[in-house]
């Protein structure tokens, strides 16, 4: 086992106090902190400290996969198939959805056919892997994740009282199912700048309403969309007169308290809004935006991946498993733990063998390996090879929290 230490990315959407103060560093920072990677993807490779000097995870495990990875070297093409994260988001991420790994694929050899730079910003497919991913919340954390019922989202739209608004209403009443959501979130995700700039502030106008009704008790009954209506107008608010506003009306609205996960497969349009969370997912960085976001957007590969299938909100409740919590999602690239460590306890065992990776993200975890240990404070993880055995972890001066990812189990 190694100390590995995170790359550090910064975007807009990104929190300058949030993983600065995780790390122990100072408070704020000089930008935007949006994510911290703990894996071996190309783009931003974790490096791991072996007698006193730094390699990227990437060269480590491609060096030697079979020492590395084990069993899973051949089954994933010698590469370590999930990249672990800690995500800050001070401001909504963009409307996006992940292809399956068949869309990956063909996508990714399409566009290198077409020539297209594998970093230019018009770029849809970086690699060739699907990307199912797994975000359980650190503190209080927001989002929207799939496709609501279509019966509640007609309630949500009459419940505006905006005119312009009926069309689109009587549309998803008359076909209240995937095909009558692809209809009107094509027509919405797809409507002339114009027609947005006319459509957008009558909504916006009517969210308001629907608000201070409420408020001012002109309305007495039960208020169920609030959380949706105060989402749209902050996004409103970010992002003036993007359609992606309009299609945040047809998600569920989801607020994960801490040690919650939400789990997203192939397909699921959302958008992260605000919090901090450790993310786990397939080894890629693919995706097809939709909205909110100054970036690359293309709708017409968007409307190619997405999945309007109805969803129930994807929310895992964690499972008690010996001596911690485990996070049950359908993806064979990935499995994730948490541990909540008490103080003065005795090791306890983390992980089997690896490959894996222990990632501390309160108080101080001293990992044992044999007769080896390797201190892991806040912020900071270990690379745990498949040559490594049985791995146990116990708190230092006070409680600390672990979450362990693996590879995922059959």
């Amino acid at each position: 086992m190694h100390e590995l230490v995170g790359a550090l990315r910064s975007y807009a959407w990104g929190s300058r106090t949030a993983l600065a103060q995780l790390c122990g560093r100072p408070v704020p920072s000089a930008h935007p902190e949006a994510e911290l990677w703990f894996g071996a993807h190309p783009a931003d490779p974790a490096q791991v400290r072996i007698n006193g000097h730094s390699r990227s995870l990437l060269e480590v495990v491609s060096a030697d996969p079979q020492h590395e990875l084990g069993t899973v070297a051949g089954e994933f093409g010698g590469r370590l198939p999930f990249l672990l994260k800690i995500l800050a988001a001070e401001e909504p991420l963009s409307l996006q959805a992940h292809p399956s790994i068949e869309q990956a694929r063909a996508g990714f050899a399409r566009e290198n056919h077409a020539g297209v730079a594998i970093d230019s910003p018009m770029r849809n497919y970086r690699d060739e892997n699907h990307k199912p991913e797994l975000v359980v919340a650190l503190d209080r954390f927001e989002a929207l994740a799939g496709f609501r019922d279509p019966h509640r989202t007609v309630r949500l739209l009459r419940g505006l009282d905006v005119p312009e608004l009926n069309q689109y209403a009587e549309l998803l009443a008359a076909q209240p199912d995937s095909a009558g959501l692809r209809t009107l979130f094509t027509t919405w995700i797809a409507l002339p700048q114009a027609n947005i700039k006319a459509l957008l502030p009558k909504v916006l106008d009517g969210c308001v309403r629907y608000l201070s009704d409420r408020e001012t008790g002109s309305d007495s009954a039960p208020r169920e969309f609030t959380a949706e209506i105060k989402t749209a107008l902050e996004l409103a608010e970010a992002y003036p007169g993007d359609a992606g506003v309009l299609a945040a009306l047809l998600l569920n609205r989801i607020t994960l308290e801490p040690g919650e996960g939400l789990f997203l497969d192939a397909g699921n349009l959302h958008a992260y809004l605000r919090g901090v969370g450790v993310e786990i997912m397939a080894n890629s960085d693919n995706v097809l935006r939709g909205g909110l976001t100054p970036k690359h957007v293309d709708v017409p590969e968007l409307l190619r991946v997405l999945d309007f299938e109805p969803l129930d909100v994807p929310t895992i409740e964690p499972e008690p498993d010996n001596g911690g919590f485990r996070y049950d999602t359908p993806a064979p690239e990935f499995a994730l733990r948490r541990y909540e460590l008490p103080p003065g306890a005795d090791p306890i065992p983390v992980l089997a063998n690896g490959p894996g990776i222990a990632l501390c993200t309160q108080g101080t975890v001293r990992l044992f390996q044999g007769d080896d240990k390797l201190l892991v404070e806040c912020g900071h993880a270990a690379w745990i090879s498949a040559a490594d055995g049985e791995i146990r972890a116990q708190a230092v001066n006070g409680p600390a929290q672990l979450f362990c990812a693996a590879v995922g189990e059959d």
